[in-house]
């Protein structure tokens, strides 16, 4: 894993810690204390992969950003992204997920929907909304399938003004519990 370290317009890409302390000691402006090189060590050789921040002096950063990328043209252009544990990167997951939302399984399906519910308050004769989760167990061929069949339940029961998130979201979640007999 390379590091690519930014200070203002300053930048490298370098392939060990103790390259990257070498760097930031040719910057004048960072003082390098003990304490800072043992932090940039520990980020090394943790296995966070967030770009980390450090500060020189209030509101003046550098950063270090760990990578694949093998020159500072590659990181540039992005081709060192970091794929997940089976080799996709993220939008193929996206990808994925929506094509197993549609895919025809018939059976017994849990979904979990959070949404945004009108509701009257008696006191003040106003209308809010409330965050609102709701579970079911449904009859249904797909994922897709169950998210309507909720979806169409709720409709009728809550006021019409409530709003339901999408089916692709992070609000909606569902599992195959079995076949039906």
């Amino acid at each position: 894993m390379n590091l690519y370290i930014r200070y203002f317009d300053r930048e490298t890409l370098v392939s060990n810690v103790d390259e990257a302390i070498e760097f930031l000691r040719s910057l004048q402006e960072i003082p390098i204390t003990p304490e800072l090189e043992a932090e940039i060590r520990e980020y090394a050789a943790s296995d966070v992969l967030f770009p980390r921040r450090y500060k020189v002096r209030p509101r003046i950063y550098f950063i270090i950003i760990k990578t694949t990328a093998q020159t500072m043209q590659d990181f540039k252009e992005k081709k060192a992204l970091r794929p997940t544990g089976d080799g996709m990167n993220r939008r193929d997951l996206a990808a994925s997920a929506s094509n197993r939302l549609g895919e025809f399984k018939p059976g017994w399906y849990e979904g979990e929907l959070d949404f945004k519910r009108v509701v009257l308050i008696p006191a003040t004769n106003k209308h809010e909304y409330r965050d609102t989760h709701f579970v079911a167990r449904v009859k249904a061929n797909s994922g897709q399938d169950c998210y309507n069949r909720i979806v169409d339940h709720l409709r009728g029961l809550v006021d019409p003004r409530s709003q339901f998130p999408s089916a692709k979201g992070k609000n909606f979640k569902y599992k195959f519990l079995g076949l039906w007999k």
